[in-house]
Formats: C-alpha cells, sequence, structure tokens
C-alpha cells in the first residue's frame, strides 16, 4: 500500500474542526496508508515533511493555506515526492491555479485520482534569508496588504480581509525610483508595486495576469506599476488585470513587463517583501527561477 504523510495547520485561515481527519479517513479508503502530524508552530511543516521524506513516504500532503504549504516545500524540491494540496488557508492561490478544488475532501479524491504535474518554482533572497515561491512574490503595495492583514479578518472573510487591507493601503500608495535587472537587460523605472510571477492568476480564475504566464516553462516573469494617488493605483491595477484577461500585459509609462530566468530588484526606498503571501524581509532581493523543482498532484483532466 502507498505511504502518505499529511501535514495539517489546525489554525489556517479556514481551518474546518477535523477537516484534515476526514481528508486523511477520504485517502486512507482510496488505498494511501496515511499517517497526520500536526504542526505546532510555523517551521513545523518543514521539519515534517522532511522527516516524510526520509522516511520513504509516496506523498506528503498539506492541509493548510500557501503559507503552510510553501514551509513544506523545500524539503521536497528535488526529491520527486509529489505534493498534494488540501486547501484550508485564505487564497489557497497555488491550488487555485492547478485547478484544485477548494473542498478539502473533493481535493482528497483528485489525489486519489489525479496525475502528476512538474512545476517551477521561484527562489528569493532577500533581507531574512531565502524563500520559495511557486505563485508570486512581490516587494511594495501588495506586500503591505499581506502583512498589514490580521490574521482574525483572514479566518472571518477570507480572501475578502485581503481586499478590505488594500483599500485601506490606496491612501498612501506611492512610487519609487527602482533598478530591476533581468537576466542582462536593466529596467529603470518608478514603481509602487513590483511582482515577479510564476503562475498568472492571482485571485483564480478572476485575476489572471496574462495567458503567458505558465508555471512550467522555466521562465519568471516581471511586472512593475507605478502610481502616486488612490485614482492612479486603481485604474493602472484595472488596466493590468483587464490586459490580462485579454492574453498580454501592455507596456504603458505606467505599467513595464519583462520575462526572464534571473532578477535583481532594488529600490531607492527599502519596500517590504512578501512571497505567496507571506511577509519576508525589505528589499533589495534577488529572484531566481528552478525549472521542474517541485512535483505537484493535479486534476486528471
Amino acid at each position: 500500500m502507498a505511504r502518505a504523510l499529511l501535514i495539517a495547520n489546525p489554525v489556517a485561515a479556514r481551518a474546518q474542526p477535523r477537516a484534515w481527519e476526514r481528508a486523511a479517513r477520504a485517502l486512507l479508503r482510496a488505498g494511501w496508508s496515511t499517517e497526520t502530524a500536526v504542526t505546532r508552530s510555523p517551521e513545523d511543516a518543514r521539519v515534517l515533511a522532511a522527516q516524510g521524506v526520509t522516511a520513504g513516504v509516496d506523498l506528503v500532503a498539506v492541509y493548510g493555506g500557501d503559507g503552510t504549504t510553501m514551509r513544506a516545500v523545500p524539503a521536497l524540491i528535488g526529491t520527486g515526492v509529489p505534493l498534494g494540496l488540501l486547501p484550508g488557508g485564505t487564497g489557497n492561490l497555488l491550488a487555485g491555479n492547478l485547478r484544485i478544488p477548494g473542498d478539502p475532501l473533493r481535493a482528497a479524491g483528485i489525489l486519489a485520482r489525479g496525475r502528476t504535474r512538474r512545476i517551477d518554482l521561484g527562489r528569493v533572497i532577500c533581507s531574512d534569508g531565502e524563500h520559495y515561491f511557486a505563485v508570486a512574490c512581490g516587494a511594495g503595495a501588495d506586500a503591505r496588504v499581506m502583512g498589514g492583514t490580521p490574521a482574525a479578518d483572514k479566518r472571518r472573510w477570507g480572501i475578502g480581509a485581503y481586499m478590505a487591507s488594500a483599500f485601506r493601503e490606496l491612501p498612501s500608495v506611492k512610487s519609487s525610483p527602482c533598478t530591476v535587472s533581468v537576466d542582462d537587460q536593466v529596467l529603470e523605472t518608478n514603481a509602487a508595486l513590483v511582482m515577479i510571477l510564476n503562475c498568472s492568476e492571482l485571485i483564480p480564475p478572476l485575476v489572471r495576469m496574462g495567458t503567458e504566464v505558465r508555471p512550467d516553462d522555466g521562465v519568471l516573469d516581471l511586472i512593475t506599476l507605478a502610481a502616486d494617488s488612490p485614482w492612479q493605483g486603481l485604474r493602472n491595477v484595472f488596466r493590468v488585470i483587464l490586459d490580462g484577461r485579454r492574453g498580454a500585459i501592455r507596456e504603458t509609462p505606467y505599467v513595464r513587463y519583462a520575462r526572464g530566468t534571473r532578477f535583481n530588484v532594488e529600490v531607492a526606498e527599502p519596500l517590504p517583501v512578501q512571497f505567496d503571501g507571506e511577509s519576508a524581509g525589505l528589499t533589495p532581493f534577488r529572484a531566481e527561477v528552478v525549472p521542474g523543482a517541485l512535483t505537484v498532484i493535479v486534476p486528471a483532466d
């Protein structure tokens, strides 16, 4: 019988009482011998995942949000042990981009009947160390929104809590001189937001940043956005969203776009950084793509 380790975060924003136990029973019925481990601190996910790999499990499943998932991911990189996603957090952006159901029990069914897919990861080096992201990392306005959203609001309102924080952030939005190197190209611009994408959808499936952004193409996609007033911020964000839904991001005096494998971001005024919704120090930071780094179980179709 195939062996699975299920890592559960009991304080995830959308954690349902004992939802991971029901998911574990669903895996058992599908033929997986399943051991459940509950996290007690943020770093437990990585330690538990590493222990599972060492013990020879065939699958590491994570019940929680993107934060818990990405803490487990470094232990899986390059091992071939697949990651299974059981959404229980606020955004669950990676699961949404991979079309994994938001209901943990339905997601458990995907683990039983799905297929494996290798995806790229982004690796970030910034002031507080090394991090990985599967969807996006960013500096500026989005990081302030992520860092300024209380956990209690996320549990109560879900992704709507981020929307409320974004509107609170709007009056203080402003651009700073920014230098971004993308492989051998250097971009000089003003930016209130610098974002590096591995997946296209920031609110799956509604907010898409271009159909050319794919998690398995061996490159990352850069978008910088300038804004010095709430009106400019809203206008430029909606323009990028509309362009993305049409298929491609267009450069304007306020929007810069580039693709590459290595990035170095420097800003005149240090800005907070986030990766997949988790705060991660300040600029400057470096990012690079790690092609095919992670194996994930996704729907068969």
